[in-house]
């Protein structure tokens, strides 16, 4: 008999809710968060065991420490809960839905050989945030001064030529930014280079350089993030996953017509990109095809592609999400075959 098993993670305690197969509450356990006491505690509970819990800041490492113990394991979104809640209650409400099967939404939590570069990713991604906003602050500083910025105001060398255009009351603030800046942009640079260096052990990441607009920094990501292109059965799933997936809605969709037949109208209605999403993913095939539409290299069949779009009158940002899902569709099919991108084998349904 299967034993369907809730798990509510807090810092300090765990609530295990479990349920048979009717969904008759078989047992509710609250126990310390550590990974000794939880797999003693799901030892204790017999096969076959199916394991579900909400993705949070200790899910990685419980999928990692209880994914052996368990026949299946399942990582789901948190949601928004309204009425009555406690940490039974949302335990149980987890082993119900694993029970029934309706969990929407299943979040992949696999690593396999980029363990080491998903963790790389992050930080870069960090780091990166963190150049940005001191960056933005610097800028600031000047701008609300009327004072317009080149990127020579990050220069050590002509720091104190840039600071006397401030008032003197300003360059103190402006020189501890400026400061700040030397020791992340370092930083930054050097994570960079870690995670390139890492990407570059993975054979796959030299055949996925070769799609357009994908440079060694992307590529990167994007193992990191995807890890295995078998995930994605069709290149719609992926292209949903990325937030470039079309959303429509329908409603009243029979109408008769005069001879008295009932026929399905056409009432769909789009309305935009799928908000649940991988936004990091999303940002690396918009960034992709922002490159393409930007190097204008002639000879390139997506580019050529983007110019026949305007001249049809497509908008330009329908054009533009357009390339990004022939990018993402491009890349799928490559990494699925292990093959280089060939320009030559390049259709418009890509």
């Amino acid at each position: 008999m299967s034993r369907y098993i809730g798990l509510d993670v807090h810092m300090a305690s765990c609530t295990m809710v479990i349920l048979g197969p009717s969904g008759k509450k078989l047992g509710c356990h609250v126990v310390e968060t550590n990974a000794s006491l939880l797999v003693d505690l799901l030892k204790g509970i017999p096969k076959p065991r199916h394991l579900c819990f909400e993705e949070g800041a200790q899910s990685a490492w419980l999928y990692e420490t209880l994914s052996p113990h368990v026949d299946e394991i399942v990582v789901t979104v948190k949601r928004d809960r309204r009425g009555s809640k406690d940490d039974q209650r949302d335990a149980q409400e987890l082993a119900d839905k694993l029970r029934t099967n309706s969990i929407e939404v299943r979040v992949y939590k696999e690593v396999g050989s980029y363990g080491r570069l998903r963790e790389l990713s992050k930080v870069h991604r960090m780091q990166v945030r963190d150049t940005v906003r001191v960056q933005n602050r610097i800028l600031s500083l000047y701008r609300s001064r009327g004072i317009a910025t080149e990127d020579s105001v990050y220069d050590p060398k002509q720091r104190e030529e840039w600071l006397r255009k401030l008032p003197v009351r300003m360059q103190t603030a402006a020189d501890s930014l400026l400061r700040q800046y030397d020791v992340v942009e370092p930083l930054r640079r050097e994570s960079e280079k870690t995670m390139v260096a890492e990407a570059r052990k993975a054979p796959i990441s030299k055949l996925l350089a070769t799609v357009p607009g994908l440079g060694p920094i992307r590529v990167a990501n994007l193992l990191a993030i995807i890890v295995s292109p078998r995930r994605f059965r069709t290149r719609r799933q992926l292209w949903e996953y990325s937030g470039l997936g079309v959303v429509m809605r329908s409603s009243s969709d029979w109408v008769q017509g005069d001879d008295g037949k009932w026929r399905k109208g056409q009432v769909q209605q789009t309305r935009g990109l799928n908000r649940h999403h991988n936004h990091e993913l999303k940002s690396i095939f918009k960034g992709a095809a922002t490159t393409v539409i930007g190097q204008a290299r002639k000879d390139c069949p997506l580019y050529q592609h983007y110019v026949a779009m305007l001249n049809n009158k497509i908008k330009p940002n329908l054009a533009k999400l357009t390339i990004a899902r022939q990018i993402a569709s491009i890349t799928l099919s490559l990494w699925k075959k292990e093959a280089r991108y060939d320009p030559a084998k390049l259709t418009k349904n890509s």
